[in-house]
């Protein structure tokens, strides 16, 4: 019985307070509002002809010579960011995010008439797309010299840069770029098949296409656009040509795709790599869920052997992002955002919001639970996660600031973007030059002229600060692959708690700030790997401070075993102990939860934790083949 015993006074002022709550928080938690305005960024940042239709009226047409001198029209695309290049890997990622939520949010889109707009939004991109590929073995990768583009500040109707156009071809190969080109468009023929099955179809063949042509000539898109490593830096394709066959075999149903990801599972690290970050470079938490879904549909056949090793790296990063990881977690900052990189980091957390509602759904459809080293867990605690980082970005922090901007009360106004910050050219009328955008516009204190609806800002720090000036592009730039995943989890959300969602639920509890982790970490395939395997205890007599070192997983990897240590540092004294400094010695691997001072071997604990009180213990994890690592006290005070 509650503490109003259940008078009908008390169940009249317990629905105030409720409804109270809920109208206070609702600004944080309109899904559907916050979901219909991620599509005018995307409107925002169209590069090309302009629709009647177009709703973002300080626009205009653009870009419409890309390509020309080249003898091909680029026309269309998506500029990346708050510049007017046409990157195409981040834009190819896009679209297959926004593919992805036209698949598997279909009933949520169509709930709040929205479908529409995600299909038009995917078409700006493929349209493009489709002109870029003209031949079964060239792909334009990119229009516009990043390095030129960067040094002016102009808006997308005044542009004076380069507007060269790169492309890929069997002698300029680009694994990556052409295996998600490929993603994109595979993805995307899914989405418009239940509308328009011809372009649907010929989607489809342009992405069969870009796989063969990405797996038979390989390479990075980089090395064959150098102008695009400054910028959009591949760290590898073997995950692109995974991510292609998944989304091909989805689209088609071909077993070919299917066995593709099967047989180069552990080749291409499909099965290999256990993942803390999903992105517009790393797509092997993806490949991990979509290849998932297979088993869980209980159609793994022949290959569910290797499809079950490609669902316990899926539980891997879910597991990392619920903190049940068995110490190998994501990062948080003490407000509870995700934190995988300073620059940019609202990207990384949209795009695993996204990918654990998505396998949150597919879990619950097959009555599956998420086995977790430090537990098993309902598939709605995914979805609590993924509600925690959207409320987050909503509002629901230190600043009190939505980083959707345009959203909610409070929110970025001095965006690093150069239409939003320079005067509509229907409002001012005279050319506004590279150098003069940069005097009168990129430095003014005050706020934008053109308010940028839906678009994601880079978010805050790890310490949930946010700098509101424009010149902080780590901050306060915008991105396609950032805003993209934010379509599948607004409409997830919006469908399954209504538009205001989080009032009357209990919010994800966010743990103490952990220790930092790696994203690239490759874990054994067998559950003894989670168990300690040795406990002992070196420590002097009547030593204040004391170390416990315990083995708690090891495995094969090139030939090598690798162990998984954990020392935990208690505080035996009568006193606390502040300024710890630690001297680790034969260490050859990485190491998570100290942070190194600059000098040789010795290491300190985190910002944080900067004070062990009497009797408080606190841990540290090295990986690394052979012996331990020699642990000894240095200096404290």
């Amino acid at each position: 019985m509650s503490k109003f015993g259940g008078s009908l006074f008390g169940l009249n002022l317990l629905l105030t307070v409720l409804l109270g709550a809920a109208t206070a928080a609702a600004e944080y938690y309109n899904y559907g509002n916050a979901l219909d305005k991620t599509f005018l960024f995307f409107e925002a940042q169209r590069s090309g002809k302009l629709p009647a239709a177009q709703r973002v009226k300080w626009r205009s047409h653009s870009g419409l010579a890309d390509g020309l001198a080249q003898g091909v029209s680029l026309e269309g695309g998506y500029y990346d960011a708050g510049d007017h290049v046409k990157f195409g890997l981040p834009m190819a990622f896009a679209v297959t995010m926004l593919s992805w939520a036209a698949v598997d949010n279909q009933k949520e889109l169509s709930g709040s008439n929205q479908m529409q707009q995600t299909l038009w939004s995917i078409r700006w991109g493929t349209d493009y797309f489709i002109k870029a590929h003209p031949q079964p073995n060239v792909l334009w990768g990119q229009v516009g010299d990043g390095k030129s583009d960067h040094y002016c500040w102009e808006r997308a109707e005044d542009m004076t840069t380069s507007r060269t156009a790169y492309k890929l071809d069997q002698y300029h190969p680009g694994s990556d770029l052409a295996g998600e080109t490929a993603a994109a468009l595979a993805a995307a023929s899914l989405a418009f098949k239940p509308y328009n099955s011809s372009y649907s179809a010929i989607l489809l063949t342009h992405a069969k296409e870009l796989f063969s042509f990405a797996d038979k000539y390989r390479g990075l898109y980089t090395d064959s656009i150098p102008n695009a490593k400054a910028f959009y830096m591949s760290s590898g394709y073997s995950d692109e040509l995974l991510w292609a066959a998944a989304w091909l075999h989805r689209a088609t149903g071909d077993e070919y795709y299917l066995k593709y990801a099967v047989n180069n599972a552990g080749y291409m690290g499909g099965t290999g790599w256990g993942m803390k970050e999903f992105s517009w470079d790393n797509k092997y938490a993806g490949v991990q869920v979509l290849l998932s879904k297979i088993l869980l549909e209980g159609k793994g056949g022949a290959y569910t052997s290797t499809l079950k090793q490609y669902q316990m790296k899926a539980d891997y990063f879910a597991c990392a992002c619920l903190k049940k990881n068995g110490g190998y977690n994501i990062q948080t900052t003490p407000g509870g955002l995700m934190y995988v990189r300073e620059w940019n980091n609202l990207q990384y957390a949209s795009a695993a919001a996204f990918l654990l509602a998505i396998y949150s759904d597919y879990l619950s459809a097959a009555n599956a639970k998420l086995n977790c080293p430090d537990g098993s867990v309902p598939p709605q605690a995914l979805l609590d996660f993924s509600r925690s980082q959207a409320d987050y970005i909503l509002g629901k922090n230190r600043q009190g600031m939505s980083y959707l901007v345009g959203y909610g009360p409070k929110y970025p106004i001095r965006v690093h973007h150069r239409g939003a910050s320079i005067p509509s050219i229907f409002i001012q009328r005279s050319t506004v030059n590279c150098v003069q955008g940069y005097d009168s516009w990129y430095r003014r204190a005050q706020a934008d002229p053109n308010v940028i609806y839906g678009a994601l800002v880079g978010g805050p720090d790890q310490n949930d600060y946010y700098s509101d000036d424009r010149t902080n592009y780590e901050q306060t730039e915008p991105t396609l692959s950032g805003t993209a995943p934010l379509v599948g989890l607004f409409a997830k959300l919006s469908g399954k708690l209504g538009s205001y969602g989080g009032g009357y639920s209990k919010p994800y509890q966010t743990p103490k700030p952990p220790v930092s982790d790696s994203h690239f970490l490759s874990h054994s395939s067998t559950t003894s790997a989670y168990k300690a395997t040795t406990t002992y205890t070196p420590k002097q007599s009547g030593a204040p401070i004391e170390f416990l070192h315990s083995i708690t997983a090891n495995w094969m990897a090139w030939n090598t075993r690798y162990y998984r240590h954990k020392v935990i540092i208690k505080n035996n004294s009568q006193k606390p102990i502040s300024g710890l400094k630690l001297k680790i010695e034969d260490l050859t691997g990485p190491i998570w939860g100290l942070n190194p001072t600059g000098q040789k071997n010795t290491y300190q604990l985190p910002q944080w934790q900067k004070t062990l009180k009497a009797g408080q213990a606190y841990d540290f994890v090295y990986v690394q083949g052979g012996p331990q690592a020699k642990v000894s006290v240095l200096s404290y005070y």
